[in-house]
């Protein structure tokens, strides 16, 4: 009887013993580092879920769900969003992040209203800088009383010993002084495949365009890479103040991969980055055997132009252009290189990125790829703008697996000159994204920023509403081609992060994933799309770190 009580009293003793470690290990909260609560978190998942909740730890999301979540973790920090809506960070699947950096110190032209008000800039730009080449970028012919393109002749007065070379906000024309083509060795008589000299009655007007460009951009001295870095830090606080925390860079050239490299190599740039680099024998040497990947940034192929632009009559069309017959546009690049270039590139890991505007040029590169391209594959190339595609091409898209890349805000950017320039029939099919959409159900949107702004809100307000910041048209233009306010919001978040292969690491807010995210006092799903438009990013997180807010 003595042995049985010891035994129960030695068992009461484990039990007290015991009690409080069990108690301990089932009350207590596991230590997180950030823990966001009372939000509408939309997920941008499979089923576009929504929670209220979201866990984060050294930078990955690890758990989401309702507020049940919060007393099993012990964060280091709390949000508290009372109401306000979380998406995943806005990513730019088109966009020029370092071209726009180093044309930082250059004259930015946007808005100007006529070339009289182009000399008043340039003046006041030389007097400041004393450059000894002056540059400028972003003035738009649409925007100035005569709605004409400019020519050099007061230029050429008012510069008549200073180089002058002032880009086009589509980056495919330029307007230049006499002392500028004299440099360049450029003479009514010059000839310039893929690219074109502006003549009128027999005389230079001073415009160069597409590959005309580069014979005399080629005797500007280089951007001095020592500064890019401080211009890269000024470009990404724009990107996040929008939201926007990965992008795919189109255009890179060589030394600008090098500052980039540099940049993050020194931890002075921190957003995620994609980056294409210009298809230049220097890019190919040096890249095409490299692997260059990471968490943060990576190269992830390289870009071609096949043609140019429709704002200056180089986008390569099938037949000529309605309010200039006498003229259909050109490739920039012969077709049997562009083949060479696919038939290097498909042996790697890259993705070929090419350009291609006119409805010509967008039948040539989808036949190209497709004759490169096995019949199944998954090596993502991709067709950026497909701003005109025949329809009798669309198809090709979804036969070859080709990706088309779009920028929503430049149809609505267009569509007041659109018609005359293409004539009604042709123009239908022209910007035409739920059409485009519906080959591979999915496509990513980008900006082309500094083209056009780098508000993301802007890009799914265009591509939901298909009107302008003025609300023009009423009903929309083209509203068949509309995309649904989910697909727009796919278009700016998850899709143009499969579009570079990174959909397991950014572009929705699932556990495993990383913690980028942005905080909106709109609902994106169903508020008013005025309101989404005129909308500002509360706060911006990469990694689980804040790295803007609004104040």
């Amino acid at each position: 009887m003595k042995a049985f009580r010891l035994k129960i009293l030695l068992s009461a003793m484990r039990v007290l013993l015991i009690w409080p470690l069990l108690c301990f290990l089932f009350s207590c909260s596991k230590p997180v580092d950030l823990l966001v609560k009372n939000a509408v978190i939309i997920t941008v998942d499979s089923s576009m879920t929504q929670v209220s909740t979201m866990v984060i730890h050294q930078g990955k999301i690890i758990a989401l769900g309702d507020s049940s979540l919060c007393k099993h973790y012990q964060p280091k920090e709390i949000i508290d969003a009372n109401g306000l809506y979380i998406y995943p960070g806005f990513q730019d699947a088109h966009c020029h992040f370092s071209g726009y950096s180093f044309d930082l110190e250059k004259l930015n032209l946007e808005g100007s209203t006529s070339i009289e008000d182009i000399i008043t800039r340039c003046k006041e730009f030389q007097k400041e800088t004393k450059c000894t080449w002056l540059q400028g970028r972003q003035w738009d012919e649409h925007h100035f009383h005569s709605k004409q393109t400019p020519d050099k002749t007061l230029l050429d007065k008012a510069f008549p010993n200073l180089p002058v070379f002032l880009l086009r906000v589509d980056g495919h024309a330029a307007l230049c002084n006499q002392k500028a083509l004299d440099l360049a060795g450029i003479t009514t008589s010059t000839s310039i495949s893929g690219g074109r000299i502006g003549i009128t009655n027999n005389q230079l007007n001073g415009m160069v365009y597409d590959k005309a460009m580069q014979q005399v951009s080629s005797f500007i001295p280089d951007e001095n890479e020592q500064y890019a870095i401080p211009y890269f830090q000024k470009t990404e606080k724009l990107f996040f103040e929008h939201g926007i925390t990965s992008f795919t860079d189109c255009m890179v050239e060589n030394s600008w991969m090098h500052a980039l490299e540099k940049a993050y190599a020194e931890k002075r740039l921190q957003i995620r980055g994609s980056y294409v680099l210009t298809s230049t024998k220097e890019n190919v040497q040096q890249y095409l055997s490299k692997k260059v990947k990471n968490n943060t940034y990576q190269i992830c192929g390289f870009k071609v132009f096949a043609d140019g632009s429709l704002g200056s009559y180089g986008a390569y069309m099938l037949e000529p252009y309605t309010d200039k017959p006498e003229r259909s546009g050109y490739m920039s690049i012969s077709t049997d290189s562009l083949r060479l270039l696919a038939q290097q590139i498909i042996s790697t890991h890259y993705q070929l990125f090419v350009h291609a505007i006119g409805d010509r040029a967008n039948k040539e590169v989808l036949d190209i790829m497709a004759q490169v391209l096995p019949a199944s594959n998954n090596k993502r190339w991709r067709v950026e703008h497909a701003q005109v595609v025949a329809p009798e091409d669309v198809s090709k898209f979804r036969s070859s697996n080709i990706i088309p890349s779009v920028q929503p805000t430049h149809a609505t950017s267009d569509m007041h000159w659109v018609e005359n320039r293409l004539g009604p029939a042709r123009s239908k099919y022209a910007y035409a994204y739920k059409t485009l959409l519906k080959q591979l159900d999915w496509m990513p949107l980008g900006t082309d920023f500094p083209v056009e702004k780098i508000n993301p809100l802007h890009t799914f307000y265009a591509a939901v509403a298909r009107k302008n910041e003025d609300e023009e048209p009423d009903n929309g233009f083209q509203p068949e081609n509309a995309l649904t306010r989910e697909e727009a919001l796919r278009g700016i978040t998850y899709w143009p992060a499969k579009a570079v292969f990174n959909e397991h690491l950014t572009g929705s807010l699932v556990v495993g994933k990383e913690a980028d995210f942005v905080l909106l006092p709109v609902n994106l799903l169903s508020d008013d799309l005025k309101m989404i438009r005129e909308s500002t990013v509360l706060a911006t997180y990469l990694h689980g770190k804040k790295v803007f807010e609004k104040h």
